[in-house]
């Protein structure tokens, strides 16, 4: 029997050792998150809660934990780039990380670097943006970027679930603002105040909001082949699953350039017309089990098989279907 660690994972996650489960009865799923009542928690054999570190001290505390629950696959979400690149303490203690190397992870989780790899080689269209680490800065790139384009937002290049991310909006107030949710949208003075606090921040990337659909691709190199699969996402809750020849064109040259070995997830959006890469995400994504119900192919066994070495037939047969998926009342 395999034990499978997934630590701190997004709710969602909850489908994808589902999908595990169904090829894979004889797993053991044990669990954690700092949130004791995270609903993971109803799908795993065994659940903990983690401690809120960082770094070093969370690599630390994830060693000794794979040791006391001997761990056989750790698949990592929470501090990944640290867990990358202490990959080998795991590995010598014969377990499994679903976890790409070091340089690559640490780069792609670098937007600002990343988006210079992806100039320098043409790969696809990046999002005009600019870098700041100070207020006076920001100011300027706003000022440049509003200029040009109608919204503007901003992201710090180092973060964890897009936390960080915010439009700016400076219609907070009147009629329109009840039809808009405000949680992640703050005016350009209260930006410009909290950044002012500091006489310096870690690099903050400002760029144009781009409002077009997004293209979401879940892919997973395997011996017979790259899985490359976009999810066309609007505002609506259907997403469309749709084969364009550029976008796989452009998935399987990243994937040439960037050799991941491990699930992932290439995102694009769209403005004016234009479809600009936004990222890739050194994960599984949050919607992959849309992914894979839509098409029959199961990304998180494969990828699970092929950590263990198993290579695994899969088909995809290219056709255009939508998929979405409907809320569901889980007692903690």
């Amino acid at each position: 029997m395999r034990r499978i660690w997934f630590n701190h994972w997004f709710s969602t996650a909850y489908y994808i050792i589902q999908l595990i489960r169904r090829e894979n009865p004889d797993v053991w799923i044990i669990g954690s998150n700092e949130n004791p009542l995270s609903p993971i928690r109803n799908v795993c054999d065994e659940w903990y809660q983690e401690p809120v570190l960082k770094d070093r001290e969370y690599v630390d505390f994830c060693l000794d934990f794979c040791r006391q629950h001997q761990i056989d696959a750790f698949l990592p979400r929470r501090e990944m780039v640290s867990v990358s690149r202490y990959k080998s303490r795991f590995t010598e203690l014969g377990i499994r990380v679903m976890v790409d190397d070091y340089d690559c992870v640490s780069l792609l989780n670098d937007k600002a670097e990343t988006y210079q790899i992806l100039l320098s080689k043409k790969l696809s269209t990046i999002p005009h943006h600019r870098i700041v680490t100070n207020a006076s800065d920001f100011a300027e790139a706003y000022q440049a970027l509003s200029s040009e384009y109608e919204k503007v937002c901003i992201k710090f290049v180092h973060d964890e679930g897009g936390k960080s991310y915010r439009l700016i909006d400076n219609d907070r107030t009147g009629y329109s603002a009840l039809f808009k949710k405000l949680t992640t949208r703050m005016t350009y003075d209260a930006i410009f105040e909290a950044l002012s606090e500091q006489p310096s921040f870690p690099r903050l990337m400002v760029m144009p909001y781009l409002p077009g659909e997004e293209i979401s691709v879940d892919c997973l190199k395997t011996e017979s082949g790259l899985i490359a699969i976009p999810r066309v996402k609007d505002y609506s809750r259907i997403e469309r699953i749709e084969y364009e020849e550029d976008i796989l064109d452009t998935c399987r040259q990243l994937m040439e350039v960037f050799p991941l070995e491990c699930p992932c997830n290439i995102q694009f959006k769209t403005l004016h017309g234009v479809r600009y890469l936004l990222e890739v995400n050194t994960r599984m994504s949050g919607g992959v089990h849309m992914t894979c119900e839509a098409t029959g192919v199961n990304i998180p066994d494969l990828a699970l098989n092929k950590l263990f070495g198993i290579p695994k037939n899969w088909v995809l047969e290219q056709k255009p279907c939508c998929v979405t998926h409907v809320e569901m009342p889980v007692v903690l």
